[in-house]
Formats: C-alpha cells, sequence, structure tokens
C-alpha cells in the first residue's frame, strides 16, 4: 500500500539532477518548518475524506492483527540463509523504474547503493499541522534517527535545519501545492519527480525518493521523504519507519521477507529485528556502494551467518 520511489536508480533520465548536488544553504537561510498553506486555511473536504478513509485502514488492519509493532518473535524466526536472499531482495532490487518520465512498478536488478555522507533528517510541515503534533513528529524523527545511527554505525541525526534528508509532513491540499517547497529545499529536483510528489494518489500512503550524482550513481546524497498527515498516529509512525530506512537503501519490498516492513502485507508497522539486521549488513564496511550480487553475496552470508549465531 506504500511505495518508494527511486530517480537515483535513472539518473541519465533525470537531467535535472544528473551531476547535480545542491549547495546546502546555511542553515540561518533555511526556515526549520516551511509553510506551504496558512495556518488558517482549513482543510478541503478532500483532504477530510482522505483521513476517514485512512483511519478506517488502518481500524481494518488492526482488527486482522495486522500493524504489530513488536518486531517479531518466536513465530518469526530468522534463518541466515533467508536474510542473506532477503537482503538481496530487498537491497539489491528496486521496486519502481522511469518510463517515459513517469515512475512505474517495475523490478529491477540494481547494484547495492547507500549514503556515505552524514545523513541529516529535517521535517518540514505544511500549515495544517499543529503544533503540538510537530513537536510529536519532531521528537519521533529524532529518535528513529538515534535508532538508526546505532543500528548502521553511519552518522544519522535529525536537524533543524540544514538537512540533507527532508521529511514532509503534508496533507492532501499541501501536496498539491507542494512545488514551491520542493524547489526551496532542492533546488535542482526534476519536474518529473515534482510531479510524483504533487500527484501522489490515495493508495499510495507514502513514498521516498533518493538522489544521487552521475558521477556517483549509488552514493545518495540527498533524498525526500512524503507523509500524509491525514493517517492516524500508527499508520504516520510506520510510513516514517519504512520510507526513511528504504531511503537509507533497502529500495524494494519482497512478499518474503518476515518478520519485515519491507513487505506490502502490512504485518509489521515498524522497524524490526529483522530489518535492522538488513540496515547493519548494508552499512557494513565490508560492503560498498556499487557492488552486485555476485561481488556481495559472500560478504553478505557471513554478515547474516554472524548476526543469527551461525549458518542456517
Amino acid at each position: 500500500m506504500r511505495k518508494a520511489l527511486f530517480p537515483a536508480l535513472m539518473v541519465a533520465a533525470l537531467a535535472a539532477l544528473s551531476g547535480c548536488e545542491e549547495a546546502p544553504e546555511p542553515p540561518s537561510s533555511r526556515p526549520s518548518t516551511p509553510i506551504v498553506a496558512p495556518p488558517s486555511v482549513e482543510p478541503s473536504e478532500e483532504s477530510l475524506a482522505y483521513a476517514r478513509y485512512y483511519a478506517g485502514v488502518q481500524q481494518r488492519l488492526l482488527t486482522q492483527g495486522l500493524l504489530r509493532t513488536d518486531g517479531g518473535g518466536p513465530d518469526t524466526p530468522i534463518v541466515a540463509r533467508n536474510l542473506v536472499a532477503n537482503f538481496e531482495r530487498i537491497a539489491l532490487y528496486s521496486e519502481y523504474a522511469i518510463s517515459g518520465g513517469r515512475f512505474v512498478a517495475q523490478q529491477t536488478p540494481a547494484e547495492l547503493r547507500r549514503w556515505e555522507r552524514p545523513i541529516r533528517l529535517q521535517a518540514h510541515f505544511g500549515g495544517s499541522v499543529p503544533e503540538d503534533m510537530r513537536d510529536e513528529d519532531r521528537a519521533e524523527l529524532a529518535r528513529y534517527a538515534d535508532r538508526l545511527a546505532r543500528i548502521t554505525g553511519h552518522s544519522i541525526r535529525a536537524v533543524g535545519s540544514g538537512g540533507n534528508f527532508h521529511v514532509l509532513y503534508l496533507n492532501r491540499d499541501e501536496q498539491r501545492a507542494a512545488e514551491p517547497l520542493l524547489r526551496r529545499i532542492m533546488p535542482n529536483i526534476s519536474d518529473a519527480t515534482i510531479r510524483e510528489i504533487t500527484s501522489l494518489p490515495r493508495h499510495e500512503f507514502c513514498a521516498v525518493y533518493s538522489i544521487s550524482n552521475a558521477d556517483a550513481p549509488n552514493v545518495y546524497v540527498s533524498a525526500i521523504a512524503f507523509i500524509r498527515t491525514e493517517h492516524p498516529d500508527l499508520q504516520r509512525r510506520s510510513c516514517v519507519h519504512e520510507e526513511v530506512a528504504q531511503g537509507l537503501g533497502l529500495p524494494n519490498d519482497s512478499p518474503t521477507a518476515r518478520p519485515s516492513i519491507f513487505n506490502d502485507d502490512e504485518e509489521f508497522a515498524l522497524l524490526t529485528t529483522h530489518d535492522e539486521m538488513l540496515l547493519s549488513m548494508l552499512y557494513n564496511p565490508r560492503l560498498s556502494p556499487g557492488m552486485t550480487p555476485d561481488e556481495a553475496r559472500p560478504i553478505l552470508q557471513e554478515l547474516a551467518d554472524g548476526l543469527v549465531g551461525g549458518p542456517s
């Protein structure tokens, strides 16, 4: 029900981004909470309908025993060979590709991708988001950044300004009007990416767009995650967990990954023990951006054996 879109996989097709890395503005010149609609604007009937729809979706999933928050348990054993297979499918395939200037669902083999520079997560809010909700979202993002840093050993933290991984909290009305915000936080963003973000349909719960340069297409330098504010609390957190983690270099989903948020069955809402292992493997110094599955597989097997306590 959610998707992650990665323009970096087709850098040559995105002329506006190819070979260009935006120079960060001084922190003082970039507001920590850009507004795309005045706070006094009431949500449209469409936005209210979205909120009702997502509330119903969350309730149905919970009633079915889905959206688990336990991270996995005795019913979800993690086996080394499965961990390797899941890593390959999630980290070394892409869920979307560009065709005719549009993002289309297409499983595509890919090389290993991740960040090499420090990651700075910055929240941006539409005017419809009340201050108390902003505080909650900032706190959740900061906690998650700290957790991801511990898991990966990579420098990841939340910041109030000067970020390179932008997390946008917008309702449907603000989504439609987000082009000025998008161009402000990422001046070299492509028209194709703007179209995708501003027109993402209701059945797509949230999305992430990770971007690289043409001279290093497997190294991410910036990202934008879009989180709908019409989501109720758990689904909103779930979107943050999945999209930020996918934006680190796990762009695909797999129907066999369990326990995992990288599975469209929605069984788990939040990052699991299995997913922590995938991230730990992804940022292990023995791996490097650009590796093919054949190059990475022997290392992945050794890493997986170590994480689960031996071959299995």
